[in-house]
């Protein structure tokens, strides 16, 4: 507890750091204070019963849980920064895929200032779209007694503007965050959402299982102690590394001697991150979409889809959590791009010979890696599913795993390892005392939007 006190010391006695936390928590309150701001045009009063319904869906609860509730309260910020996130995966996939906009990020600067250009204009037309499919969502029985009756008339135009003007904002609190504060802002803004449903989700639990008595609140502890585990496990998945050795040959340059280190190549177990999740949940969810249709044969689709407890939803979503992973690492990592690497910086990897041998012998070893990543990366997902199934509330189910829990786990991690790095530098100790923390690889999660 001393340790704990003098490192808080520490981090609070560093001027610099002490002005990002302060701005970082600043812009933070902001955001909550608009997740409550009711959309015009709503009767507060009458939303609470439709916030309910909402949360609880198998379709919208991600969003809401992403948006820290305001997607079900009908907030002003009720779209948040997912558009933004939609936007900048579409961008990032098509920097790998087109080969015009390769060259464009290899310029540099500007070529990553044009290409962040070009995100904030998809993102107005994403969020301009999804906040007309988000009023036609006000007009079901849930939400349509909450109109005024007064306003409807001006209601499309009003929703469809404070919307996309709402989710704009929240991205430009994510970019001061990053630019001014600690850790990616877009990444903590979603982590808030999620953290703020955690309460709530304690208190549920309890309440459910304080009913039983003695026996229901044992169950509750031994909850609590599996999400713990769960979460022990996260930590290593997310830091767990093979280090690939590597040598750099020795080059004298006058009376100087340059290379002849030794160093090493680290490929992440999780090199793809939280994407492979968030891919198969998006398919995932379209066969839900028939649920708004009367199309009666679909209903039996929509009951496998809809429900994480669902024994074939699982299998599917863990398969699909498995084959996301293999090929969104293969997009992101280029074996013959480090072997490339390697060779122009006279670096090679004992044992293997320089150029094809050495970007097989990369290739393999991220294979071999990654196949394990994947499919406890699998597990994790359908984590949620087997709680619920056990009898756990869906709410608290849902930190048990999936996306919620992986993101919260990895953005902790990655600004915990920002304010030990700011430590380090003033030659503090750091934040852990059996070595550093390991933050997330940049590719591998929300760090590029």
């Amino acid at each position: 507890m001393k340790k704990f006190i003098e490192t808080l010391k520490n981090i609070w006695s560093i001027e610099d750091l002490r002005k990002k936390i302060i701005t970082t928590l600043a812009l933070i309150l902001v955001y909550r204070v608009g997740t409550h701001v009711v959309l015009p045009g709503l009767d507060p009063n009458k939303l609470s019963e439709a916030a309910n319904s909402t949360s609880s869906n198998g379709l919208l609860g991600l969003f809401d849980a992403f948006a820290g509730g305001a997607f079900s309260h009908a907030s002003i910020f009720a779209l948040g920064v997912m558009p933004y996130i939609s936007a900048s995966i579409f961008m990032q996939l098509m920097t790998i895929l087109v080969p015009q906009m390769q060259k464009l990020q290899k310029e540099g600067e500007s070529g990553r200032k044009k290409i962040n250009q070009w995100t904030r204009y998809l993102t107005v037309a994403v969020t301009a779209l999804q906040a007309s499919a988000y009023y036609q969502y006000l007009k079901t029985p849930s939400y349509a007694p909450a109109i005024l009756t007064s306003y409807a008339p001006y209601f499309l135009a009003s929703t469809v503007i404070i919307l996309t003007a709402g989710s704009l904002f929240v991205m430009w609190l994510g970019e001061k965050i990053q630019d001014s504060g600690l850790g990616n802002g877009t990444s903590i803004i979603i982590m808030i959402g999620i953290l703020a449903r955690l309460p709530q989700a304690f208190i549920q639990e309890f309440q459910q299982k304080e009913v039983r008595g003695g026996g229901g609140l044992l169950i509750f502890l031994i909850e609590v102690a599996v999400m713990v585990a769960v979460i022990l496990g996260l930590v290593i998945l997310i830091q767990g590394v093979r280090k690939i050795p590597v040598n750099y040959a020795k080059q004298i340059v006058g009376n100087r001697q340059f290379g002849g280190a030794r160093q090493f190549l680290p490929i992440k177990v999780n090199g793809a991150g939280v994407m492979p999740i968030i891919f198969a949940q998006a398919i995932m969810f379209l066969p839900t979409l028939f649920s708004f249709t009367n199309l009666e044969s679909a209903q039996g689709i929509v009951k496998i889809f809809s429900s994480q407890s669902n024994p074939w939803y699982m299998v599917i979503y863990a398969l699909m959590v498995i084959a996301f992973t293999f090929l969104y690492t293969a997009l992101i990592f280029n074996p013959k791009q480090m072997s490339e690497d390697l060779k122009r910086n006279n670096g090679f990897i004992p044992g293997v010979k320089p150029g094809q041998p050495t970007a097989d012998y990369i290739g393999s070893v991220m294979d071999k890696v990654t196949l394990p990543g994947a499919i406890f990366l699998g597990i994790v997902g359908i984590l949620p599913g087997f709680a619920e199934m056990l009898g756990v509330t869906q709410i608290f189910s849902s930190f048990y795993g999936g996306t919620s829990l992986l993101i919260m786990v990895a953005v902790i991690l990655d600004t915990l390892q920002q304010i030990e790095t700011h430590l380090l530098m003033r030659q503090y100790d750091g934040l852990m005392k059996g070595g550093r923390l390991q933050g997330r690889q940049t590719a591998s999660s929300f760090s590029n939007y």
